[in-house]
């Protein structure tokens, strides 16, 4: 009980000092760079919220999933050749396809960001495949260290640039690219042993597991992230835009908390579905239900009540939310957290594909909500879709968990 307690308060400290490391990263950024030469490395910084749904998180739970199940670390050491060379296909598609759009993305014509932008990505699944490792092997401390360690080295190297008076993007870049070497401090986390450790059979490969995972992780932190960006496109005001990425960011600070005690849950879930314990995992998946109905309730209130004046203590005056709004927004990343906890669920049991549709699902039936409620001011067409894809997609998570058990 004791290691246990222990472990959730190194995860979730580990993540929420890294999340306040991060800030403090993009702010010496802008500072030092200013609005318009930061652009660049802004782009930069949104792709590695995007590679870290899209191949630290698959990587991560796979492999302490796998190591735990199937064959242990034998298939894990087996897989991983192939796995890189996906990977890094993948990044190299990628860094081709910024250097095709280098102008519109970051407003110059050299190979610099491109490059890091490939970068970025072999690193995000680097990390998850050490912090995979780790976590399979109950060293969750050293996980949540990891988290502190990869913006803790950023952050040294951007102060350093600060200190140096050193105005380069591309060094901005490269000092957020290089977060990631920090695997290094983990060598024996990018080794597996050859032997298996387990004789389950449940689940499928890793290359569908990795894919259904990651495109669900992706949609998930796409839904979460992206409705600044819908309502600009909608035609919301600037002041408007502010208000919902201001409102987004205070209220998924439970949800970037809870994304750093998921390894610990992983290990959890996984044990039990090695055991075959049924009983047990429909028992959790009662309880996250009634936890998400607890957690949306107290959301609803406190985004009523306290929302909007807490907006404007915490970013100022011209950041306004109405009370209506600020309980939808809370309730939707309420909705989030129990999401996140139904996925590992559902990914523990397999279940990879059945994530993945039901995040496509979630979209599509978002987009036509939006697209219905037109009518409605930009705002609040945007936070209907917003909560239209976070039901949508507990009901199939949820739905997706139960019939990966039966």
């Amino acid at each position: 009980m004791r290691s246990a307690r222990r472990d959730t308060v190194a995860l979730a400290g580990g993540s929420a000092l890294s999340g306040l490391l991060a800030y403090l990263l993009f702010v010496l950024t802008t500072r030092s760079l200013g609005a318009e030469q930061a652009a660049p490395v802004s782009v930069l910084w949104s792709y590695w919220a995007f590679a870290a749904a899209a191949f630290t998180f698959p990587a991560q739970h796979w492999i302490a999933r796998a190591a735990l199940t199937r064959q242990g670390e034998g298939e894990v050491r087996q897989a991983l050749p192939g796995l890189t060379a996906v990977v890094a296909a993948a990044s190299g598609l990628l860094g081709g396809l910024a250097w095709l759009a280098r102008d519109a993305l970051f407003g110059r014509d050299d190979a610099w960001f491109p490059v890091l932008f490939a970068l970025l990505g072999l690193g995000s699944a680097v990390i998850g495949v050490v912090r995979g490792a780790l976590t399979a092997r109950g060293r969750l401390v050293e996980v949540g260290l990891s988290l502190v360690a990869e913006n803790g080295l950023r952050c040294i190297a951007v102060g350093a640039l600060v200190l140096a008076g050193n105005r380069d993007p591309v060094a901005y870049g490269v000092a957020l690219t290089a977060g990631h070497l920090v695997a290094g401090l983990w060598p024996s986390a990018l080794r597996f042993a050859r032997t298996s450790t387990s004789t389950s059979t449940r689940g499928r490969g890793p290359a569908g597991f990795l894919a259904g995972a990651g495109l669900g992780q992706l949609l998930a932190q796409t839904v979460l992230t992206g409705g600044p960006i819908l309502l600009a496109l909608a035609g919301g005001a600037r002041v408007e835009v502010t208000a919902l990425f201001a409102a987004l960011a205070l209220y998924r600070a439970p949800y970037i908390l809870a994304l750093g005690v998921v390894p610990q849950l992983t290990v959890a879930v996984t044990r039990l579905v090695v055991a075959e314990d049924d009983a047990a995992v429909r028992r959790l998946l009662r309880v996250v239900a009634l936890g998400g109905t607890v957690t949306v309730a107290a959301a609803a209130l406190l985004g009523a009540l306290v929302g909007p004046a807490l907006l404007v203590a915490v970013f100022g005056d011209g950041v306004l939310l109405g009370a209506g709004e600020s309980a939808a927004l809370a309730v939707g990343c309420g909705l989030a957290v129990t999401n996140l906890v139904t996925m590992v669920v559902a990914l523990a049991e397999g279940a990879a594909s059945e994530v993945a549709w039901t995040w496509v699902a979630s979209v599509l039936l978002a987009a036509a909500a939006f697209w219905a409620s037109g009518g409605l001011d930009p705002t609040w067409r945007t936070v209907t879709a917003f909560l239209v894809a976070e039901v949508v997609a507990l009901l199939g998570l949820l739905a997706g968990a139960l019939r990966a058990r039966a």
